[in-house]
């Protein structure tokens, strides 16, 4: 353990959404004062974290006075701006990750560059400003072609598929007016989108959570199946060693997620987050630590714990939110049917769409398991409901 400012750990984490509210249940079980900055007494995690600073994490002047009461500070978002962070790391505030290594998740056009000088499996890939760049992109790769944001999207925000030339410039033309830099990737044809969560210590210790398969509709995850059905040692070893050592080489401390798409050669860099993340939260469940704790153990240089899985299979679906807002009255039917169902609820108003929740499930049939953690989820979502 690192030189503290008290007698009690102190993580400050910027973001008060849920990976924050379900980090607190992991600081509660080892000890450690969990603070959150949050914008608002109504965010997911200001509703159960007993420090909550209300303040915006876009603002210098608020998480640097948000930080001077913390030993470590991290995020549950990549967000803030990279100018605080370039500031607060001048002032020796303990960021974890750290500036140098969250700007491969805040921007994608960095991300693409490191990853190609470090050898990594990336798509074909351009940084663009007009549409003839685009055009002569796909001339190479063939349409579709990606257009994404070099920054800020998430849950298919920022990513526009495009078929042909006038769609590209419509969108080309979109960002321009809006000051958006953007890149072009080629379209990989993939059998299905994987995941690999590992974990870094400032030591250098790294543990590395077994491959997921995620399963996107809409540009969102709807369910994550831990492990990956069928996906071989080999490639599933080959997932892993690009976690860890992209962990390595952007010198990240804490939880780092890699998105990637598993193709007929390979596996394939999608995405790169540096926080707990959604593929991950089957591991509250389903593995011998879970990614909260682990981000937690990591961040204060801790001994990182085992990412063993727990059952043969661990299934977990999003809850999204419908037009019913009464979660909580429709719980009795999901736990009664199916009592080996978790329910994790984040406390956030309901909208259609939303992410309000997650289920999991445990055991040893994936079909069953991805059919039961769908009916559990729908019937939360009230999209499941039988008429009485």
């Amino acid at each position: 353990m690192e030189e503290l400012k008290g007698a009690t750990p102190v993580v400050g984490m910027v973001g008060g959404g849920q990976l924050a509210r379900m980090t607190q249940q992991s600081a509660i079980a080892l000890g450690i004062d969990l603070r959150i900055l949050a914008r608002t007494p109504e965010d997911s995690a200001a509703r159960v974290v007993g420090n909550v600073q209300l303040g915006d994490d876009r603002s210098l002047t608020d998480i640097r006075t948000f930080a001077k009461s913390c030993d470590v500070v991290t995020f549950d978002h990549e967000h803030v701006p990279d100018s605080v962070l370039r500031q607060l790391t001048a002032e020796e505030f303990r960021l974890r990750p750290g500036r140098a290594a969250l700007r491969h998740a805040q921007d994608k056009l960095r991300m693409r560059t490191r990853n190609t000088e470090l050898g990594m499996p990336n798509p074909r890939w351009q940084a663009v400003s007009n549409i003839d760049q685009v055009t002569s992109f796909a001339a190479e790769t063939g349409w579709p072609v990606i257009i994404k944001a070099a920054r800020g999207g998430y849950d298919g925000k920022g990513v526009w598929p495009v078929s042909d030339e006038a769609e590209a410039a419509a969108v080309v033309r979109r960002a321009v007016q809006e000051s958006i830099p953007l890149l072009v990737e080629e379209r990989v044809r993939f059998r299905r989108e994987l995941a690999v969560q590992v974990a870094r210590s400032p030591h250098g210790q790294a543990a590395v959570y077994p491959v997921v398969e995620t399963r996107q509709r809409d540009g969102i995850c709807h369910e994550v199946v831990a492990p990956a059905p069928g996906l071989d040692d080999e490639r599933a070893a080959q997932a892993q060693q690009v976690a860890v050592e992209l962990a390595h080489a952007l010198d990240v401390v804490g939880l780092l997620a890699v998105e990637l798409f598993e193709t007929d050669t390979g596996v394939v860099v999608n995405e790169l987050a540096m926080r707990p993340h959604n593929s991950g939260h089957w591991t509250i469940d389903g593995a011998a630590t879970s990614q909260f704790e682990q981000h937690l153990r990591a961040v204060l240089n801790l001994p990182l714990g085992r990412p063993d899985a727990l059952a043969p299979v661990t299934v977990m679906a999003n809850v999204l939110g419908g037009q019913d807002p009464d979660v909580h009255g429709r719980l009795v039917h999901v736990l009664a049917k199916d009592p080996d169902v978790k329910v994790h609820l984040y406390g956030k108003e309901v909208r259609p769409g939303r992410k309000i929740g997650h289920v999991t499930v445990r055991g040893s049939d994936p079909a069953d398991l991805v059919a039961r953690a769908q009916d559990a989820a729908a019937h939360l979502n009230g999209n499941g409901v039988e008429d009485e």
